[in-house]
């Protein structure tokens, strides 16, 4: 090596180890915008790249789908490999990633092309997340300050989440379609040499070779689980062969991980982990939360459009307080944390967030501005709060050699949570909502039949109809709607409960113990490695090992996303294990985590309430 590469690996390494942790975050923070924006930015761009490319039905499912699916599957195989390879590496081929595929997408002359990049974005993003909250799990070891800095964290994405459509309805007034995608390589030109010069590189437990098959095993199981639920998402049948197909073989090939994790010496994933209380119930809280909502908002956005008659950039005004109440959650999460412990603070915002639901239910046929508002801002900050509460009992129970494994378990509970919430709540929708159009006066039985599919197709029959027959129909549709509506907010309600109960068997309190010194710095060696100080005693009250490895990382996110994504980092204080943030439903939900299902997009006029899933998420 020469003397002046040398000088230079010398110097990148100082930088790391000495960088201001708060830098780092803002610069973790700027890698988790550019996910979340992703994660929302193409929606309002579906039609334009439909008209320019002319992809088939199915190409456009996969244009619009093979990215959350993509990042979903792989985001165990990253996230541990982030463990023995290091996770600013991971995380520095994640941006390159990500930037390179960018490029690719802007300029897909069809639709093959463009459904290719998508799918390397979703490997950047699978990449990018667990990597990314594993770092700063590492750059605050004080749980104290690692809880605010995953509150401002979980706030970027919520920012990057709301922005995201009104940076590309922006982009699309003024340039082509491929310019949403272009956006993402300034971020990343710029992030790559400042990541590579100031974060700090760290590991986890690298003993025993990587369990490269068990990666793979992980992958295409989790490929065929949420390929599954997506397809229920979107109305198939389930017990139709490719529906069922996926789902058995995505079951099996789980099965067969778990098995093969349980004898290994060396598990890619400690499934230890399960048998902590506070552990397997915060990953419970977290599926139930997002299994309770992120259907709902699909569903609520349609009834802005479709009932109340809202253009998408009105819907998106309506929705815009459920985002800013998360962002306020997240930034409050830290000291709600400290105030009343996991347990309290998981159980008050599943209520808050049942209450906010139930008074939905106020909702009719006719605009009720003040209602949505009130109704909304609750919805936000209390999805916030418990997730918030969620992943930090979750993360403070995993090892710290873990920490990559558990951000990704995180993240992936988030993501199957979010595609189950929309099957099941859709079938709810769709069983409360069809059998108020069989018996119209004057509409034929296939008329009626084809109007029960969705409102949107309701409106359309009756448009064809016209006069008396066509008005009826018009407004049976209409009402049968916000009665599904309200059955499904009931039964979200009553799973919102669910999850209080489940809460009570998380920790009363958040152990911080004594705090580290506040040196300004990131902890670290001479050699840019972050380390992590031998805490006096673990978060379990056990004592701490002579390596100091006590505590934990954090959860990933689609989401993006919104959290993405969606999932909070944690840290190992110096006596202590850490909490977790929100992520952005990348799907761009609140919290702008990436996730199987995107509560953040506006469906189309023609979508089913439920049924179809039209999201483009990250």
């Amino acid at each position: 090596m020469s003397r002046t590469t040398t000088a230079a690996a010398r110097c990148r390494r100082e930088a790391g180890a000495g960088a201001n942790r708060w830098v780092v975050l803002v610069v973790l923070c700027v890698s988790l915008l550019l996910v979340a924006l992703d994660a929302t930015v193409l929606h309002v761009a579906v039609p334009a790249v439909t008209e320019d490319l002319r992809p088939g039905a199915i190409e456009l499912l996969w244009i619009v789908d093979v990215y959350p699916l993509v990042c979903a599957s792989l985001l165990i195989l990253f996230g541990t490999l982030g463990d023995r390879i290091g996770r600013r590496r991971v995380l520095l081929l994640g941006y390159a990633l990500f930037g390179v595929a960018s490029g690719i997408a802007a300029f897909s002359g069809n639709a093959q092309l463009l459904i290719g990049a998508r799918a390397l974005l979703g490997i950047g993003g699978a990449m990018i997340m667990p990597a990314t909250l594993s770092i700063l799990r590492d750059v605050f070891p004080d749980r104290r300050e690692r809880a605010l800095a995953i509150g401002i964290w979980s706030a970027v994405a919520a920012v990057g989440a709301a922005v995201g459509p009104l940076l590309g309805g922006f982009l699309l007034e003024h340039f082509w379609w491929g310019s949403v995608f272009l956006v993402n390589i300034p971020l990343m030109i710029v992030s790559l040499p400042v990541g590579r010069l100031l974060l700090p590189e760290s590991h986890g437990d690298r003993d025993g070779p990587w369990d490269v098959a068990g990666a793979l095993m992980a992958a295409a199981g989790l490929f065929g689980l949420v390929l599954g639920v997506k397809r229920l998402g979107g109305g198939e049948a389930p017990f139709g062969p490719f529906t069922l197909g996926s789902l058995l073989v995505g079951a099996v090939l789980m099965t067969a991980f778990v098995r093969r994790q349980r004898r290994r010496a060396h598990p890619l994933v400690d499934l230890s982990m399960f048998a902590r209380p506070a552990f397997s119930t915060s990953v419970g809280c977290i599926v139930l939360a997002m299994l309770a909502l992120v259907g709902l908002e699909l569903i609520a956005a349609q009834y802005l459009q479709l009932v109340l008659d809202l253009s998408p950039l009105q819907t998106g005004l309506r929705l815009l307080p459920l985002t800013v109440a998360a962002m306020a959650a997240g930034l409050a999460g830290a000291r709600l944390l400290r105030r009343f412990g996991p347990r309290a603070m998981v159980c008050f915002g599943f209520c808050l967030t049942a209450a906010a639901v139930v008074t939905l239910t106020a909702m009719g046929g006719r605009d009720n501005a003040g209602l949505l508002l009130f109704g909304f801002v609750l919805l936000g900050f209390g999805l916030e709060t418990t997730l918030f509460g969620a992943y930090e009992s979750m993360l403070s129970e995993a090892p710290q050699a873990q920490s990559g494994g558990a951000a990704a378990i995180g993240e992936t509970s988030y993501q199957l949570g979010a595609g189950i919430g929309i099957a099941l709540l859709g079938s709810v929708m769709n069983a409360a909502y069809e059998p108020g159009l069989s018996s119209v006066p004057g509409v034929p039985a296939a008329d009626s039949a084809a109007a029960g599919h969705s409102l949107g197709e309701a409106y359309q029959v009756a448009d064809r109809l016209g006069g008396a027959s066509g008005a009826a129909l018009r407004h049976a549709a209409r009402d049968s709607f916000v009665h599904g509506l309200h059955v499904t907010l009931l039964v979200s309600a009553g799973l919102l409960l669910l999850g209080a109960v489940m809460a009570l068997r998380l920790p009363r309190i958040m152990e911080c113990g004594t705090p580290a010194t506040d040196t300004g710095e990131v902890p670290g060696t001479s050699t840019g490695t972050a380390t992590i100080p031998a805490p006096a005693t673990e978060a379990t009250g056990l004592p701490a090992p002579a390596t100091g490895a006590a505590g934990f990382p954090a959860p990933g996110g689609v989401p993006a996303e919104g959290r993405a994504s969606a999932a909070g980092p944690a840290g190992v204080p110096a006596q202590a294990t850490a909490p977790a943030a929100f992520p952005a439903p990348a799907k761009g939900g609140v919290g702008g985590r990436a996730s199987g299902a995107d509560p953040a997009d506006i469906p189309s006029p023609r979508d089913v309430a439920g049924t179809t899933e039209t999201r483009v998420s990250a």
